[in-house]
């Protein structure tokens, strides 16, 4: 996996929602996404779509969101990576990964800040 993923911290993003919060994942039924779930537009990621990013600190279902990148969701076992954004960088490494471990549990995951 490549490191420049870590050159996102600290970006102002926009995000596309495609998985609200409490929408189910389109292959797997029984996985409730717990936070809104989107892509940047225009990215290439590890898996030929564009880059993922989970959306924190927002409970209500979005269509976009406007954000600064607060960490990365490493994958140890993808050859993707996801981006954590927010409105504010108020959420500690623990904080983020009980907030994504909902879809993070299938993976050997960690949070760089």
């Amino acid at each position: 996996m490549k490191k420049e993923y870590k050159n996102w911290i600290g970006k102002n993003i926009h995000i596309v929602i495609d998985r609200k919060i409490g929408s189910s994942h389109p292959d797997y039924p029984e996985t409730k996404y717990e936070l809104n779930y989107g892509y940047i537009p225009n990215t290439v990621a590890g898996d030929g779509e564009p880059i993922d990013a989970y959306v924190i600190g927002d409970d209500n279902p979005l269509d976009e969101f406007e954000g600064i990148v607060i960490a990365i969701v490493e994958r140890k076992n993808d050859d993707e990576f996801k981006l954590v954004v927010a409105d504010t960088d108020k959420y500690g490494k623990e904080d983020i990964m009980d907030k994504v471990k909902f879809q993070e549990k299938y993976f050997k995951s960690k949070i760089i800040k």
